[in-house]
């Protein structure tokens, strides 16, 4: 009883509290206004149609359905992974993942995804893209034609053109047990 009468004296509290009455609202409202900063943050969080464009290539990737997933790219896209290699436009890239997918790859699942939508206001290097961009972090398993696995956590940075399409994508992974998985 004591408990329940504390907590519903706490609630009111805070509502009393964050409740202004009406001629202190004007006051509230200016000061609030004047500490606000004129220039945008460096970052903030995202859009979240982000994250679906994300969830939804991995999805299309691993059903096999590159065409799908080749409709949120840029035609100037560039694919690069961390060790250096790179692909520079769409068709590359799609010509690339439908080898790889049909003839290297027999299934591929994405599991315990994270994503984060971020959008860069003020990029803090010279060489960093301002705009949209997505990360994501997830757990892939890959079954190889070979019939050896690979598991192991991927992380991928997307960067967004003005038209909502991935005009860069920087894979992070490790190709120790690709290439151990892929070896006849």
């Amino acid at each position: 009883m004591k408990k329940t009468i504390a907590m519903a004296l706490a609630i009111s509290l805070f509502f009393a509290c964050s409740n202004p009455k009406s001629e202190d609202k004007a006051a509230t409202t200016d000061s609030t206004a004047a500490a606000t900063p004129a220039t945008p943050l460096p970052t903030e969080i995202g859009d979240a149609k982000f994250v679906d464009i994300g969830k939804s290539g991995n999805a299309n990737l691993s059903s096999g359905n590159i065409d799908a997933w080749m409709t949120s790219f840029a035609d100037n896209a560039v694919y690069i992974w961390n060790n250096g290699d790179s692909l520079a436009g769409k068709p590359a890239i799609t010509a690339y993942w439908k080898q790889r997918r049909g003839s290297v790859i027999d299934s591929i699942n994405f599991s315990q995804d994270i994503w984060l939508s971020v959008k860069v206001n003020k990029p803090q290097q010279a060489v960093h893209l301002p705009g949209n961009w997505l990360l994501g972090w997830y757990l892939t398993q890959a079954k190889y034609k070979t019939g050896k696995r690979m598991m192991q956590w991927i992380h991928t940075a997307m960067h967004f053109d003005a038209n909502d399409k991935i005009d860069r994508e920087i894979q992070f992974l490790d190709r120790a047990p690709i290439n151990a998985a892929t070896k006849k």
